[in-house]
């Protein structure tokens, strides 16, 4: 999911170079939300990670 943000942000900044501002923010937009998907999705794995671990085994 991050490598199609990064896409959608790249395809924005061309778009913008080029004068297409609806294409570029448009593209910039849907970047930002794939971004911040990818951000909480990360940030929750984080935490299922840190909750889920045990203690260490006992003999």
């Amino acid at each position: 999911m991050l490598y199609w943000a990064l896409i959608f942000f790249i395809v924005a900044i061309i778009a913008a170079l080029f004068g297409f501002t609806g294409i570029a923010v448009a593209a910039a937009s849907i970047a930002k939300i794939l971004f911040f998907i990818f951000l909480v999705l990360f940030v929750v794995a984080l935490i299922m990670a840190l909750v889920g671990r045990r203690g260490p085994p006992v003999p």
